[in-house]
C-alpha cells in the first residue's frame, strides 16, 4: 500500500481536475482517438438538422476526462469499477470540471477498499455525468 492511499478516508476529496473549454479541435481529436465519429458531434450542419444550435461534446469524453482525474488520484491498477450515468450536454466552450468524494471504506473481494461519488460539471455547477468508482487501498 502506498503512503497516499493509506491516508485515504471518508469524506476525503479527490483532487479536482478542471479541463479548458470544450473547442472543435477537442471534438475532432477525440473523434479520431475514440473512434466514435458521430457527425452530430464534429458536423454543424447535421447537428442544425438534428435541432441542435450547434455541435457537442461526445459523453465519452467527460467520462474520459473523469478517469483521468482518477488515475491522477490513484494508480489505475486501484481501480477496481468505474461507473457514470449521463445527465446533461457538453457544449463549446463549457468547461469541464472533475471531482470526487470518498464515501465509504469497505471490503471487496478481502481487499480494503473506498467508493468515491464523482462527477463532471460545467463552470455553472450543472452536473454533465455522475457516477462512483471502487478503488483498492492495496
Amino acid at each position: 500500500m502506498n503512503a497516499q492511499t493509506k491516508m485515504i478516508q471518508v469524506g476525503d476529496d479527490m483532487p479536482v481536475v478542471e479541463l479548458p473549454p470544450i473547442s472543435r479541435t477537442t471534438l475532432a481529436l477525440f473523434a479520431g482517438a475514440s473512434g466514435d465519429h458521430n457527425p452530430i458531434h464534429i458536423d454543424i450542419d447535421f447537428a442544425r438538422g438534428a435541432g441542435m444550435k450547434d455541435v457537442f461534446a461526445q459523453g465519452m469524453l467527460s467520462m474520459a476526462y473523469l478517469g483521468r482525474a482518477l488515475t491522477e488520484w490513484v494508480p489505475q491498477r486501484q481501480i477496481l469499477s468505474y461507473g457514470v450515468r449521463f445527465a446533461a450536454m457538453t457544449h463549446l466552450g463549457d468547461r469541464v470540471r472533475c471531482s470526487g468524494k470518498v464515501v465509504e471504506k469497505l471490503e471487496h473481494a478481502g481487499r480494503p477498499c473506498v467508493r468515491v461519488q464523482i462527477s463532471a460539471a460545467k463552470a455553472t455547477g450543472e452536473i454533465t455525468l455522475a457516477g462512483e468508482a471502487l478503488v483498492a487501498l492495496n
